[in-house]
């Protein structure tokens, strides 16, 4: 049987494929500077949330990112362990698990600050393409959320 009978089951005609491939190449891209602050990508993204409101709880660290408890628990104490951060329940309602900085934790966002630049000059897109991309992308994300809950 052709594919020609099926064009939308062609690789080529996924937007899905390009989205996960630039994904997958742009975490790899993170890596060597990363390996210098011992973070993975995912730890990365958690502490930029964390450097930018000081505090906050699992769920609401897991909207922000996408990402499951399973996902975070793991991260999370491995965050801990490297002294980065804190987790305490809440004394309100013991099921919420609230996150917050350390000293260490707060004195890594100095260290962090080449990451973004570094990993700019890979990804070589003018000032105006990165924010068109960076539009679109959110547009996606919000679409896909709406979607979700509908």
């Amino acid at each position: 049987m052709s594919d020609e009978n099926y064009p939308e089951l062609r690789l080529e005609n996924q937007l899905c494929f390009p989205l996960y491939a630039c994904a997958k190449e742009v975490v790899h891209a993170y890596k060597p500077f990363l390996d210098k602050l011992d973070l993975t990508y995912t730890q990365y993204i958690a502490m930029m949330v964390l450097w930018e409101k000081k505090a906050c709880n699992v769920k609401e660290l897991g909207e922000m990112l996408y990402l499951n408890s399973g996902t975070l628990t793991p991260l999370l104490k491995k965050l801990e362990s490297k002294g980065y951060i804190e987790r305490k329940r809440s004394i309100n309602d013991e099921r919420i698990l609230n996150i917050s900085l350390t000293d260490k934790g707060q004195e890594l966002q100095k260290e962090a600050l080449f990451v973004p630049m570094s990993v700019g000059s890979c990804i070589k897109l003018s000032a105006e393409e990165a924010k068109t991309l960076y539009m679109l992308l959110y547009k996606v994300l919000g679409l896909l959320k709406n979607e979700e809950i509908e």
